[in-house]
């Protein structure tokens, strides 16, 4: 985005902090909008001050859902069925600012935050523009945000529960694809999975440890137990070696399979 920005010779600051010097700049450029898109702070009323149509906002959810910093990977996390990009005003307090313009998306429960993130950015390139040309228009109909239906996000690190049941993890490992990857501990390493499933078989687990690493399908590949359901992984990747389908990470491991995950 930069090299097109400078393309079109157009001005690019990249400030580290928003200091006196750097507002001065701001203000040279004369801009009546500001539109920010993953910045990930709140501007202060100073900066505002700088634009005199203020200021909007391109975020990654349906609001009020998902306020906050990872708002792609809350959605795959929490199965959610479809989720979205909405423009709104900047407001005083992050991603609470009146709705300008909504655009949906069903999802498939295949999505990974990478590849939704890509879907994601392409329809917010169309939404964003759209709603500057009617906000240029007067055709925009601000609406308030409805708090009693918000809901906020936070990052976290990926570590797999293995109390948890198997339709979570498989979640969790789409969800954190690809940084900073769903990872669990084997023999004092880090061991991250990069793809799996709920295994649809059946598969003795009474009475066995959860996290405990079962047996391999040769269809669906290494089954580990969890607090309910059978997880199946495809491909894993142990700390510092290079990512592996299951049938290489078990001809390279012999005593993987009868040991328990997450120790």
């Amino acid at each position: 985005m930069k090299q097109q920005a400078l393309a079109l010779d157009l001005p690019v600051l990249q400030p580290r902090t928003f200091d006196a010097a750097f507002l001065e700049q701001v203000r040279a450029v004369d801009a009546e909008l500001l539109v920010a898109a993953a910045f990930g702070r709140i501007f202060s009323r100073e900066f505002l001050d700088l634009f005199p149509r203020g200021g909007i906002n391109l975020h990654a959810s349906l609001l009020p859902r998902y306020r906050g910093p990872s708002p792609i990977t809350a959605v795959i996390l929490n199965g959610e069925t479809q989720t979205g990009v909405t423009v709104q005003r900047l407001a005083p307090k992050m991603d609470t600012g009146d709705i300008l313009g909504v655009r949906s998306l069903p999802l498939t429960g295949q999505e990974t935050t990478g590849s939704l993130s890509t879907i994601l950015a392409d329809l917010g390139a169309e939404l964003l523009p759209a709603t500057l040309k009617d906000m240029e228009q007067g055709r925009v109909r601000p609406v308030a945000q409805d708090e009693s239906k918000a809901s906020y996000c936070s990052k976290e690190d990926g570590r797999i529960d293995w109390n948890a049941d198997a339709a979570m993890t498989e979640r969790l490992i789409r969800a954190y694809d690809p940084w900073p990857r769903a990872f669990t501990a084997w023999g004092g390493q880090r061991l991250n999975l990069l793809a799996g499933g709920v295994y649809p078989g059946t598969v003795g687990t009474s009475g066995k440890e959860r996290g405990l690493v079962l047996a391999v399908d040769n269809r669906y590949g290494i089954l580990v137990n969890t607090g309910a359901g059978v997880l199946c992984v495809s491909r894993l990747q142990l700390q510092a070696r290079k990512p592996l389908d299951w049938r290489s990470f078990v001809n390279g491991q012999k005593d993987f399979i009868g040991s328990r995950l997450g120790e």
